[in-house]
């Protein structure tokens, strides 16, 4: 059986145990999952080599039921549920539509069972995620068990009872404070819920950031900061202050947010304006649900004196942009775009877009333009939390930006973005629950952005690591690091506790590679430190001394010939009679030479395989012990030259108390 080659896991282990049971209780195999799981993985991935059938097809004999010639397509949508997709995902859309089509058309079809033909019909639009889902090659594969380690920290949060629900207006003040929902939507759209996610909210501080990415898209960041800055205040959000340039300290404060609202459109009409943000807003969704809240777009103007004082302060300092409307229009859009309306299930697939590099994942359209969603996630890294932005970027270093309704969106760059909804703030302004939820997540999940150095938390989660994929890297950083010689990455790996033994897919360990490349000091590392196996045998049962002795690294040759000596050390038995003894008789080598110095003597010695092959003790039987070679404990299995037996004792050969003699160069040549 072939072996897979090194960065690729094997079909049996591109999915989790649990991935296999739930997989298992859905198609009711739970005894032959793994098998035709790996089947149907290996067919999806070499897809291009079907010949007598299509991936298709490989997807109907997995759903297929016993005896039939029909496949369920409910299963089919259970599993991809299981993998964190819903039915909702527009990926689907064509793959839905064309079921409820066969279900109008065929009761069989109502019951979700369809032949090879439509099954095929119906699955044929979607199948590049499909293929995805099965193959297990979403960015976060064992699925079920990142959502029940989320859940659990979810639940703990719930206690949290601190805060206060902000009540600057009517609407804020009469939420209800226990309300707690949270979503989470991967950049390959898994998707999952908890609480009140449904729960609609307005958007509030949380428009500052969007509004942002949306102008400089539609712009230029550069055009955009020639009228805002990047730094962080210092001061509360709705403070009256510019920076040193006279200008707002950056886009996610008031005086920002308002100089980049006055940006938007500014050609067009209040009405053009608005629609134009708001199917932004849709496009950064998914098409998931955005609306408009009236009543708090109507109490914010009226409690807006802060802000009009913050415009009219600006408008003296000749902040805005020319061609800006009148101060009440440009105000009364800003609290329009803080008063749209949406959920944590939208909110998180917006902020996914963020994290997927402004490409929506449940739409595979761009929506913001790289650069702009790189500096808008600088932007929430630094000033994203009010006045703890500096101290939520210490504590849990992701980007994040948060709203006065209870609101908070947090983004895991190229994995996944987070939307939290609890109306009780701490002082600061940040939901109590939404921030607590962040740093226990942290604690659990490598999410921090500096938890990829080095030597970071090794006990953190990566629920971005396949199954597999972990001793495969750890293979791959060992043996490179042997082969350039890298002796601090080969401690460090020892240090963690790492299994230097390893082996490639060829059997070749870090010993055989070092030995082969003759670096003596990470030759003598494994042996002496590590005491790895000195002689493991590679898939053509070479060990490192026959590397070395390939590649003529001579002094790797005469240390591991002088470890194989230290091993095999020559004993005196007690019934061997003291005057025949002669003086002990000991194998080890010679510090100078590498190689063994043995004269006639009498003793048991133990030779290795490799040295009887190489005939590198070849010794002539002298004495009264030679009846000793017919009494072994183990039956004799070689003969060295025509007089000497040995018996096997694991990979080594006893030779009993016999009386052993040099042969000469020319007795040796003679034999």
């Amino acid at each position: 059986m072939s072996m897979p080659l090194l960065g690729q896991s094997p079909p049996n282990e591109a999915h989790s145990q649990h991935n296999l049971n739930a997989i298992g209780e859905i198609l009711n195999r739970k005894t032959s999952v793994a098998q035709i799981m790996s089947k149907t993985v290996e067919g999806l991935n070499h897809a291009y080599e079907l010949r007598d059938s299509s991936p298709e097809d490989l997807i109907f004999d997995l759903f297929k039921m016993p005896n039939k010639e029909e496949a369920s397509i409910s299963k089919l949508i259970k599993v991809l549920k299981s993998f964190g997709l819903r039915e909702s995902d527009p990926r689907l859309r064509h793959m839905m539509d064309r079921m409820k089509s066969f279900e109008d058309e065929d009761d069989d079809a109502r019951n979700f069972l369809l032949s090879r033909d439509k099954f095929k019909e119906c699955i044929h639009p979607s199948m590049q995620l499909i293929s995805q889902a099965l193959r297990n090659h979403l960015i976060i594969p064992s699925w079920g068990e990142f959502c029940g380690q989320v859940k659990a920290i979810f639940e703990e949060c719930s206690h949290i009872k601190d805060g206060n629900v902000a009540t600057y207006i009517p609407q804020l003040a009469r939420q209800n404070p226990d309300i707690w929902g949270l979503s989470i939507c991967s950049i390959d759209g898994q998707r999952v819920s908890f609480g009140d996610s449904k729960v609609p909210f307005c958007v509030q501080s949380v428009s500052k950031a969007f509004n942002y990415a949306i102008v400089s898209s539609d712009l230029g960041a550069d055009f955009v900061h020639s009228y805002v800055g990047h730094e962080p205040s210092g001061r509360l959000f709705n403070e009256i202050c510019l920076d040193a340039n006279g200008k707002p300290h950056n886009p996610l404060i008031n005086a920002g947010a308002i100089i980049v609202t006055s940006l938007i459109r500014n050609h067009l009409t209040m009405a053009d304006r608005f629609d134009f943000v708001l199917n932004e807003y849709r496009k950064l969704a998914g098409g998931e649900h955005v609306g408009f809240n009236n009543a708090t777009f109507l109490s914010e103007r009226d409690t807006a004196d802060r802000n009009y004082a913050l415009s009219y302060y600006m408008k003296e300092n000749k902040c805005f942009p020319p061609g800006t409307q009148g101060l009440r229009e440009e105000l009364d859009l800003y609290f329009q775009l803080c008063s749209l309306e949406t959920n944590c299930d939208t909110a998180a697939v917006m902020a996914a877009t963020l994290a997927n590099g402004g490409v929506c994942p449940l739409t595979d359209e761009l929506c913001i333009h790289p650069r702009p969603c790189r500096d808008v996630l600088s932007l929430m890294y630094s000033c994203g939390m009010y006045d703890f932005s500096g101290k939520f970027a210490f504590q849990v270093g992701l980007p994040a930006k948060s709203g006065v309704s209870g609101v908070m969106i947090v983004v895991v760059p190229n994995l996944m973005g987070i939307a939290l909804f609890s109306p009780p703030l701490d002082k600061l302004g940040n939901s109590t629950r939404g921030v607590a939820f962040c740093q226990k997540l942290i604690e659990a999940f490598n999410f921090h952005n500096y938890d990829s150095l080095l030597h970071a938390d090794s006990k953190k989660h990566d629920p971005r690591r396949r199954i597999g994929n972990r001793d495969t890297e750890i293979v791959v950083s060992l043996l490179f690091a042997a082969k350039y010689g890298d002796f601090d990455v080969v401690r460090r790996m020892y240090l963690q506790g790492i299994n230097l033994e390893m082996a490639d897919y060829d059997g070749r360990t870090a010993l055989h590679v070092a030995a082969a490349e003759g670096h003596m000091h990470l030759v003598k590392f494994f042996v002496n430190v590590a005491k790895v196996n000195h002689q493991p045998r590679d898939r053509w049962g070479r060990t490192p001394l026959d590397d070395a002795r390939a590649f003529h690294h001579e002094d790797c040759v005469r240390f591991l010939l002088k470890h194989h000596a230290r091993g095999h050390k020559i004993s005196i038995p007690t019934d061997v009679p003291a005057s025949e003894n002669g003086a002990e008789m000991n194998s080890q080598a010679d510090e100078s030479s590498g190689e063994d110095e043995l004269t006639s003597s009498t003793g048991m010695m133990l030779i290795n395989d490799d040295d009887m092959k190489e005939k590198a003790f070849p010794y002539l039987i002298t004495g009264q012990w030679q009846w000793k070679l017919n009494h072994l404990p183990l039956p004799p299995i070689r003969s060295l030259g025509p007089e000497i037996s040995a018996a096997c004792n694991g990979n080594r050969r006893v030779l009993p108390s016999i009386k052993l003699q040099r042969l000469s160069e020319a007795d040796e040549n003679g034999a």
